[in-house]
């Protein structure tokens, strides 16, 4: 689990944890900013390996979202899965700015899977929310302050 400072990350590990442990052959899930830093995560050995799982589900969210503006009139991406020959890797939108990885192994049902993280989205997904850095930096910047 990860030992991320803000007490709503720290309150998000259990829901993580709970979702890894609910759906069967489930090895991981993460919690990312839209732009690739970790907030949270279960079942991942280090700091490491959550920021490069983060960076990897960054950029495959925002390659969904191109494809979805240049080839699908705009529309929103519901859901990234990557085949590979072991695992499964499951990224969807997690609230604003927000987005949630799943590594699960080959034997996972997909289906039982998105469902479960769709459901974990729709349940909490104003925690999950994540404002954009730049909007944070000018505030932290604004002199009336």
């Amino acid at each position: 689990m990860s030992d991320m400072p803000t007490v709503q990350n720290q309150n998000l590990d259990w829901l993580l944890t709970g979702l890894v442990q609910r759906v069967p052959h489930a090895r991981s899930a993460l919690l990312l900013s839209s732009d690739g830093l970790a907030k949270a995560f279960d079942g991942l050995e280090t700091i490491d390996e959550a920021e490069h799982l983060a960076a990897v589900a960054s950029g495959l969210h925002s390659l969904a979202r191109s494809a979805g503006m240049r080839f699908a009139d705009g529309a929103d991406v519901r859901q990234v899965v990557v085949e590979l020959d072991t695992a499964l890797l499951f990224v969807c939108a997690a609230g604003s700015g927000a987005c949630l990885a799943v590594l699960a192994g080959r034997e996972a049902d997909a289906a039982v899977l998105g469902y479960e993280m769709a459901k974990l989205v729709k349940s909490v997904r104003t925690y999950l929310a994540t404002p954009a850095r730049q909007q944070a930096a000018a505030a932290a910047h604004d002199p009336r302050r």
